[in-house]
Formats: C-alpha cells, sequence, structure tokens
C-alpha cells in the first residue's frame, strides 16, 4: 500500500513539472481568492429548485454548488428576483452577485429532493382561523388557502370531516360562492363578486360544505395570493400538497386528523399528484375529469400539438401566474390594492413562471426530463388509499384518455371508477353525485351516507350552472337507512368497480340533459366479458367482419386538413354561444378525395366497444410523413351519423413501446430516438392509437372507420398538422402487406 501510494504521488509531480515547463505566456494567471460579503439578498432552496429575492433589478447572480462551481446564471427581473430550475438536490449551494459593487453571498442551503421530510413542527406549528389563510409549506414559501365552514358553524363546532380542494384556477378567493351564485339568480344585473371562488372549484367550496364538511380552497404555488413560481405541476408544486394534507390534518378542528382531497378538472388531476405522494394523514381522494398523461394525453395527442384547448389552457395559466396587481387573478390584484401585505409580498417571484406555452411550442417529442414527473398517471399507480375516479369518454377538453391509467391501478382494492357519456362537467351528474357522497362520508367522515335536504334544494341550480341543461333529481343514499358504517360501508364495497353511464341526453328530458339512458358495470377493466375482434377494409368501402379474400388493392387520399372546418364547433354568424351540449352540430363529413371511409354492413345485433382500439394499416405516402386521424362512428338506419370516437398519430412517431402495447392498446414511445420516417416507395405498417371509449351500436346501425388528415372531429381541439394538402396518402388493404 505504501508503495503505490508513493509511485502516485511522484506521477503527480511530473505532471506539474511539465506544466512549470511551459512558456510565462502560456501559465495559468494567479488567482486570489474572491472575498463575499454576506448578501443583501436571499436564497431560497426548493424541491430541484433555487429562487433568490431582494436583488437589484438586472443584478446578475450565480448559482454556486458546494465545490465552488457555477452551477447556472441568471438576471434578476425588475421585482429583484430569479429563479434556478431542475437543480440537482443537495446540501452547501450559495448564490453570489455583485450588488453595489461588492460581492456578496448567501449562506449555504440546501436544494430539496423529494426525500427530504420537514421538520414535523412545520405541520404541527400552524393553525388556521375561517376564511382567508396562508399556510406555509417546506421551503418558507406561503400559499393562500380560505377555510370554507359548512353553514351557520363556526370551528369551535368542530371537528368536522374535511377535505381538500387544490388548484391553479381561483379557488381561494375569501368570498362564499353559494351567496354570489344566489344574488346573481335573484338579481341578473348584479356584477359577478370577484372575491368568490370561481364556479370551476364548486365540488369543494360549495357542495362538500352543505355535505357538513370543511373545505380549505389551497391556491397552487405561483397563481393568485400564493407565493413562488407557476411551474406546471412541478415537484415543489406536488409536495405543496403533501404539505397542505399534513398541516390540514394536524388543525383540531379536524375529525380524526385525517382529511379527503376532492375537485373536478384542475383540481381534480392535481389529486392524482399530490396523493402520489402518500401523505400520511390522507383518507382518500375523489378526482373528477382529468389526464393522465399531459403529452400523449391532451398536449400532443398522437404526437401532434393540440393548439385548441391544451395550448388556450396553458396560455390562460400563464396569465393566472402574473404578479398583482399590475396582472394575475383579479381577485388577487383587489387583495394586494386593499393591502394585504401577504398577497403582495407573496407576488415576488410570479415574474419567474417557466413559460409553458414556450416550451411546448418548442417540443414536437415527448421530452422525457420534462414529463418525468409531470405524468399524472405515474403518480396515480403509487395512490394507496380509496379512490373515486370519474371521468368522460368524450370530454370537450381533455377526452378520454385518462382511462389508459387503469391498467397500473388494476391491484388498487379502493378504487370505483365512473365512466359517462358527456361533456367536462357532466361529471357532476346526479346519478354520479350521490356515490360521491356516499364515498366520502363512509372514507373520510366515517358516518352513514346521506344526502342532506340543503343540497338536494339546490342540486338542480347547480346543474344548470355547471352544465346549462336540465338533469334528473338528485336522489338520497341507498345506503342511507344502514343501522351502521360498517354495513354501509361493506354494502358500497359489493358495488362493481366499473360503472358506465351511457347515452347521456338521449332520455325524455331532452338533448343533452344530464340523463343516461342505460348504465353498464364492469368488476375490472380491461372488461374480462370484452373480446377483442378485428374489422378489415374492403374493397368500395367496405368494412369487413371477416377477411376478404382475393388480391387485396389500395385507397388513397390527399391529406388537406383545410378542407373541414378545423373544429366541429359551429362557428358561423348565426351559432349561439358555445355550449358542448345543445349548440347545433358542425361535424362535416369527409370531402370528396380528402379523406377515406370505410362501412360495415348493417349489424345483425348489438355490438358494445369498451377500452382503447388501433386502426392498423400499411401505410405510403408522397411525403417521409404525415399525420392521421382515424375516427369511428355509427351510421343510424335513418343515414344518420353519430360521431364515436377519434385516434390522432404523426407517421414518424409509429415505434410502439413493446411492453406496453397490446393488440387493441397500441402506445407510441413518442421519443426522438424512436422517430423513423416513411420509406419511399413501399408501404410501412402504421397503428393508429383510437382513444378509449365505451359504446354500444345498435342492431340495424353500421360501424364507420374514417382516415383523413387531422382536423373537425373535436368542438374545440386544433392541431399544428405537417400536412399542407400536398401529401397523398395510400392505404394498402392487402393482408400482411410487407414493410
Amino acid at each position: 500500500m505504501g508503495r503505490t501510494l508513493r509511485r502516485s504521488v511522484a506521477m503527480v509531480m511530473a505532471v506539474a513539472l511539465v506544466c512549470a515547463g511551459c512558456t510565462k505566456d502560456d501559465a495559468a494567471p494567479s488567482m486570489t481568492p474572491v472575498k463575499f460579503d454576506s448578501a443583501s439578498f436571499r436564497a431560497i432552496g426548493s424541491v430541484g429548485q433555487a429562487s433568490v429575492v431582494g436583488l437589484p433589478p438586472k443584478a446578475a447572480v450565480q448559482l454556486v454548488d458546494r465545490a465552488g462551481r457555477t452551477v447556472r446564471r441568471s438576471t434578476a427581473d425588475g421585482r429583484g428576483t430569479a429563479m434556478f430550475f431542475d437543480v440537482a438536490p443537495g446540501a452547501g449551494y450559495t448564490i453570489r452577485g455583485d450588488v453595489k459593487q461588492r460581492h456578496e453571498a448567501t449562506a449555504p442551503f440546501r436544494v430539496l429532493s423529494r426525500a427530504d421530510p420537514p421538520d414535523p413542527k412545520l405541520y404541527t406549528g400552524q393553525s388556521f382561523v375561517a376564511g382567508l389563510n396562508y399556510i406555509r409549506v417546506r421551503d418558507g414559501v406561503e400559499l393562500a388557502m380560505t377555510v370554507r365552514l359548512p353553514p351557520g358553524k363556526t370551528l369551535a363546532d368542530g371537528p368536522f370531516p374535511t377535505v381538500i380542494e387544490y388548484s391553479g384556477y381561483e379557488v381561494a378567493p375569501p368570498h362564499d360562492l353559494l351567496g354570489a351564485i344566489s344574488k346573481q339568480l335573484t338579481d341578473p344585473t348584479a356584477s359577478p363578486d370577484p372575491l368568490a371562488p370561481s364556479s370551476s372549484t364548486a365540488v369543494g367550496s360549495l357542495i362538500a360544505p352543505l355535505l357538513g364538511f370543511v373545505t380549505v380552497s389551497v391556491q397552487i404555488r405561483g397563481s393568485g395570493c400564493s407565493g413562488g413560481a407557476f411551474d406546471l405541476f412541478g415537484l415543489p408544486t406536488i409536495y405543496d400538497g403533501y404539505d397542505a394534507v399534513e398541516t390540514v390534518a394536524a388543525q383540531p378542528w379536524v375529525h380524526a386528523h385525517k382529511v379527503g382531497m376532492v375537485g373536478i378538472s384542475y383540481s381534480g388531476f392535481s389529486q392524482l399528484f399530490v396523493g402520489g405522494t402518500r401523505p400520511p394523514h390522507l383518507a382518500a381522494v375523489a378526482p373528477m375529469s382529468g389526464t393522465d398523461d399531459l403529452y400523449a394525453g391532451i398536449g400532443f395527442p398522437g404526437g401532434i400539438q393540440n393548439t385548441g384547448f391544451a395550448t388556450g389552457w396553458i396560455t390562460e395559466r400563464q396569465h393566472d401566474a402574473q404578479p398583482a396587481p399590475d396582472g394575475g387573478q383579479k381577485w388577487a390584484r383587489i387583495l394586494v390594492e386593499q393591502g394585504d401585505t401577504h398577497c403582495a409580498e407573496n407576488q415576488l417571484l410570479h415574474g419567474q413562471a417557466q413559460d409553458g406555452v414556450k416550451l411546448i411550442n418548442g417540443i414536437n417529442f415527448r421530452d422525457p426530463k420534462l414529463f418525468k414527473d409531470r405524468t399524472p398517471a405515474t403518480w396515480a399507480a403509487k395512490i394507496d388509499v380509496p379512490m373515486f375516479l370519474v371521468g368522460g369518454l368524450q370530454d370537450e377538453q381533455l377526452d378520454s384518455h385518462w382511462i389508459e391509467m387503469l391498467d397500473a391501478m388494476a391491484d388498487h382494492k379502493d378504487l370505483w371508477v365512473t365512466m359517462y357519456n358527456g361533456n367536462h362537467n357532466d361529471a357532476l351528474a346526479p346519478q354520479i353525485l350521490t356515490r360521491w357522497v356516499e364515498f366520502l362520508d363512509l372514507f373520510v367522515a366515517d358516518r352513514v351516507p346521506d344526502v342532506p335536504a340543503s343540497l338536494v334544494g339546490i342540486a338542480g341550480v347547480l346543474f344548470k350552472q355547471s352544465s346549462g341543461v336540465d338533469a334528473e333529481p338528485l336522489q338520497q343514499s341507498r345506503l342511507a337507512g344502514s343501522t351502521s358504517v360498517d354495513e354501509a360501508l361493506a354494502a358500497f364495497r359489493r358495488d362493481p368497480r366499473v360503472r358506465v353511464l351511457l347515452d347521456v341526453g338521449a332520455g325524455s328530458l331532452g338533448a343533452g340533459a344530464l340523463q343516461p339512458t342505460y348504465e353498464q358495470t364492469f368488476d375490472s377493466w380491461p372488461p374480462k366479458a370484452v373480446t377483442p375482434k378485428t374489422w378489415y377494409l374492403g374493397d368500395r368501402g367496405a368494412l369487413a367482419a371477416t377477411d376478404p379474400e382475393g388480391p387485396g388493392g389500395s385507397d388513397s387520399y390527399v391529406a388537406d386538413p383545410a378542407a373541414r372546418p378545423a373544429t366541429s364547433q359551429d362557428s358561423s354568424p348565426d351559432a349561439p354561444a358555445p355550449h358542448f351540449h345543445d349548440e347545433p352540430n358542425n361535424w362535416l363529413p369527409l370531402a370528396a378525395g380528402k379523406g377515406l371511409g370505410y362501412t360495415s354492413p348493417p349489424l345483425t345485433a348489438d355490438v358494445m366497444i369498451a377500452g382503447a382500439s388501433s386502426f392498423d394499416a400499411y401505410v405510403e405516402a408522397s411525403a417521409t410523413d404525415t399525420d392521421l386521424q382515424v375516427t369511428l362512428s355509427e351510421v343510424r338506419p335513418d343515414g344518420n351519423e353519430m360521431y364515436v370516437q377519434t385516434g390522432w398519430l404523426r407517421a414518424t412517431h409509429r415505434k410502439l413501446d413493446g411492453k406496453t402495447s397490446t393488440a387493441t392498446d397500441p402506445r407510441p414511445t413518442h421519443l426522438a430516438a424512436d422517430a423513423s420516417p416513411l420509406p419511399r416507395g413501399k408501404p410501412a405498417l402504421v397503428r393508429v392509437p383510437i382513444f378509449p371509449v365505451v359504446h354500444t351500436f345498435r342492431a340495424g346501425s353500421r360501424i364507420r372507420v374514417s382516415v383523413s388528415a387531422v382536423g373537425g372531429d373535436r368542438p374545440i381541439w386544433t392541431f399544428r398538422t405537417i400536412d399542407t394538402g400536398a401529401t397523398t396518402v395510400t392505404i394498402d388493404r392487402r393482408t400482411g402487406a410487407q414493410s
């Protein structure tokens, strides 16, 4: 050992002597260590992020690791703040900068990892009052949160069963939503209350208190009056939810010191992230109308950017994240102007929000680094508390890709799923809401389910407000007569785990009403009773149940997205205001030569589709890439055609994930490394994934499959397509055509 060590030292000395023999011009200059004064600015270490406040505007700063290496550089904004995203966790970081001709450095700080547990006193050392509060999370940032009580109650009347609604919408404004709605109903000319939460947060801010729950409405980081910088489901936002659950559960007025989570849309899929962190005092989650994948599910279906709802939604979130009072959410602007110093101070980092629009506009493929922690399905698979999951099959905003995450939750023993034909807000339909009440009463409140008269009385108004249509009356729970919680719980557990409400809006209440005509139930997903079936493309637009005999053939179309309207929403000057239930449908047929349609003979019996499906074809094109859209529809005996579901694929994204893809559910990797141009002069196998759906094709109807350029099939989805009308696409119908 000693001899080896001496030899190593000699080798180092030899290297040093070689360098010493360089000319003076080549020699490295002598370095005098820079002395840094204590900083007049402050560093904040968060989960995978670092930020600094208190700088002069435009000051240059460096993030330096414990070894003295500059990790990142930035320049302060007009509010004197700077931000460093995607920083490796660890201790010993400092932020350095030159301020007024002085070299300054912060004291060493830690960039947190997801495994860094906060001091338990963070949770037990905070207390809250009814109304607006500010909750401190693990990096010291404050989030706005409003404690909403059942009508006529005070916190002294507790303990109460408690739920959290966690959202970036206007969830924490301090006024009462029920009062705001009542005022507008009695006086339609009255202006909306800007200090009331938005109606999109009604699940927590209105419905839960009427059930006797306390709702804690928590405003996501970087929005409204919450501090920090907005970063759409970056790690700090996810773990803020964990901290909120644990801090609220520690309050003396919380029943059994456990909380549930509720909400629809934004506050629906936020639960999937937070639930996946497994807060010890989380009792249950009840997400409605969410998504499983921000890339394939909504942002880039089939690898094609959704420039409609998805881009518009992110643009709105960027607007909400602007600093008040000059921008941002209206309630925050008002509170800042009224002198709320907490809200004002919390605006400091708002200008450092991640530019989500710039991020998505700059990508075509799935960036594993960007989407690793921003995929709801990844977190949902880790949830270990009871879950009541609700989503639409043709949700005009999010569609049905959320169903794909059920595969990874097959072993969850307390998962109940409700699917429905209908639109985004139909998750609040009365047939669903009663079961939702049962779930919360059993798993959060520990009581026999009961739908209170106060909720029954307002339900019709609520349905009209959320969906704009009539609805069936809200029913009392079938478990209300149970003699004990255990009895009710046992009955609830006997329910089928998957419930599907079908033909919503086709009942006696009129078109679009919240009224399914029948329901289907399954004990598992995918349903064991459903057997995959193959249909074949035939000559002259035929869709056959058996493989046609003969030499086959091919069909061609021109991929021209301008051949149909960009969306199926009626945009004519005389069309009524957009409403997805009752507005005229502008879903137009394929233009001649601009698409292909294959139609089955009339069905001799009902045929149900349940789950995802695949359009498998050998495709050749006059270009090396093209965007494919495949739509399923039902042609009724009277000739009317009804939309069922759609799938998309950019042809260069056709490489599949071999571990997760199945015969009926192809799953492209969407990775840049897997991209492959279409070969010249020969067809290539392309499998277009069609989003999941449950639908019954009636006897006498015909199944139709249409292939075209993208666009025209969805009410508010548009696409950044590569097609311009110059590409001819050929579908080879020969079984087993070689790629």
